[in-house]
């Protein structure tokens, strides 16, 4: 298929000056009682830079948001861009170190953080942390501040010292080629990384995979990939935008509650993982989703059986599958056209402006069919790690192409299918786990001395993780009290199901440890 070009807008926020002129009284965003046009949206994302503004911040400064998907976490992202400052999102999955982590590494000066979704309050599990940048705490929406942070109101109320001049200044002075985002990515030697995107690269992605999509003006869409993961920032909050479809945030996935919310809304446009359409399926007789006209599932491999399954049950016009790393943005993705056996065993051709080959370990190019690892080139390509040149250039050769550590395969149509994935890294469910990143935060655990982690098949979730730990000297191993330490201070997905005391790790010739005879005893343990 022929895709139209992008538009020249060169940034995110001429953009949304350019649909609220043309466009002012399309929906953007819908969340219960909650209605904004792309009139309203770029007003209050005004209001937001404005207030910014007033606050000190300046173009190129690093503003973090932390919150669940909602209205807010929509209008803050367009006021970040509105004064060339870099959002860098903050997973709600975070627990205080992975936070506190991620807003160091980056620098961040200002943190919008919702409080009490989930009576979860995100300032007070950092209010410790030693953080010398972060100057400004906000209650990001409604909620009483804790001590040292800024009410949402008290804090637009700020704005008032910035003419609305010169925040439209600011906005119209930001470069296509400044730095837009910083999204975090763990990799697999454990420290966090934050990948740099630029606004014209996320502009022509997402207008290409929305093209691909076929995401339009009247589709109604529920976000429910978190804004601070690449894909509900990119493909949910700036696609709709882009194509002035109508982004429903989901703060939490729900089967019964999003079924509710298609049939009442007539959602047209769904994007998810395999496990949530089965959940789905599960749960649809004697509903009504005729609505649904397009399903996008990003998954290495889509069981043929489950898009047999939704074409015929729900009458769907197509499903998208599709491969993409937040180092590269838009890879791949499968066309309208495609059988149902490549949609299921490939993630399509390569967009437009993207290249991939797939090579050896001299890093020679591979004949169709040959797995080796796959590198991506193009516009998509990430501008760097943040503050980390060193793990920019492991990641990034001299000549631009970027090595994913995924193994793949192309065939003679130019389809690339993934067949492996980086060494260690497991996923549970849907979230990428990686065993140094776990390990770095189990050891600051006061009942762990040395620790290993392996993922390991489970039925209900994919992968799971089990921790091999080595107690402190004269301290005796409680599994209990490393799992119950690690969900008070790590995402849920990281913590380890299964904690087994051992009194040393196994090493290899070379002195590292032996994750091998880790995954081989823990296949032996694993029950049935």
């Amino acid at each position: 298929m022929d895709l139209q070009a992008v538009p020249a807008w060169g940034t995110i926020p001429r953009m949304l000056r350019d649909q609220a002129a043309r466009h002012p009284g399309v929906e953007a965003v819908v969340a219960g009682d909650v209605r904004l046009t792309l009139r309203s949206l770029a007003e209050r994302a005004s209001e937001v830079a404005r207030a910014l503004i007033a606050h000190g911040v300046r173009p190129g400064d690093r503003v973090a948001v932390w919150g669940p998907n909602d209205p807010d976490w929509v209008v803050a992202a367009y006021g970040v861009w509105d004064t060339g400052a870099i959002i860098a999102p903050v997973s709600t999955r975070f627990r205080g170190l992975e936070a506190a982590g991620l807003l160091r590494k980056t620098g961040a000066s200002v943190l919008l953080a919702a409080e009490g979704f989930m009576g979860t309050s995100y300032l007070d599990m950092i209010a410790d942390a030693d953080l010398p940048d972060l100057r400004l705490r906000v209650v990001l929406g409604p909620g009483a501040p804790p001590p040292g942070a800024v009410a949402w109101d008290d804090f637009l109320a700020a704005g008032e010292k910035t003419s609305r001049a010169e925040a439209e200044e600011r906005a119209l002075a930001v470069g296509r080629d400044d730095l837009a985002s910083i999204m975090a990515t763990s990799g697999t030697t454990g420290a966090p990384k934050g990948v740099m995107l630029h606004h014209a690269q996320l502009l022509r992605g997402y207008w290409d995979w929305a093209e691909i999509v076929t995401l339009r003006e009247g589709d109604r869409y529920p976000v429910i990939a978190p804004f601070s993961h690449g894909f509900g920032i990119n493909a949910g909050l700036l696609a709709c935008v882009l194509r002035r479809a109508t982004m429903m945030p989901i703060a939490r996935f729900d089967p019964s509650g999003l079924l509710d919310l298609i049939e009442e809304n007539r959602v047209s446009v769904l994007a998810g993982a395999p496990p949530m359409f089965f959940k789905i399926l599960d749960e649809l007789d004697g509903r009504d989703v005729s609505s649904l006209r397009v399903l996008i599932c990003g998954a290495a491999a889509v069981p043929p059986e489950l898009i047999r399954r939704l074409v015929d049950r729900v009458g769907i016009e197509r499903m998208i599958n599709a491969y993409g790393l937040m180092e590269g943005t838009v890879v791949s993705m499968t066309r309208p056209e495609d059988p149902v056996e490549v949609i299921a065993r490939t993630t399509g051709r390569p967009v437009p402006g993207v290249s991939v080959r797939v090579v050896d370990d001299d890093g020679r190019d591979l004949a169709p069919g040959e797995p080796g690892e796959i590198l991506v080139g193009g516009y998509g390509v990430m501008r760097g790690y943040w503050d980390d040149p060193e793990r920019t250039a492991e990641a990034v050769d001299a000549d631009g192409w970027l090595h994913t550590g995924d193994i793949g395969v192309v065939d003679d149509a130019g389809n690339v299918a993934i067949v492996d994935r980086k060494k260690e890294m497991f996923i549970v469910s849907g979230f990428n786990a990686y065993p140094a990143e776990i390990e770095g935060l189990l050891l600051s655990c006061p009942d762990v001395s040395q620790v290993a982690v392996v993922g390991v098949p489970d039925e209900a979730q994919g992968e799971v993780g089990w921790a091999y730990v080595v107690p402190p000297p004269g301290r005796d191993p409680d599994p209990d009290a490393v799992i119950a330490w690690a969900r008070e201070n790590m995402s849920n997905y990281k913590v380890p199901r299964r904690v087994v005391p051992v009194e040393a790790l196994p090493v290899n010739a070379n002195g590292k440890i032996d994750k091998p005879s880790l995954h081989a005893r823990a296949a032996a343990e694993r029950p049935g």
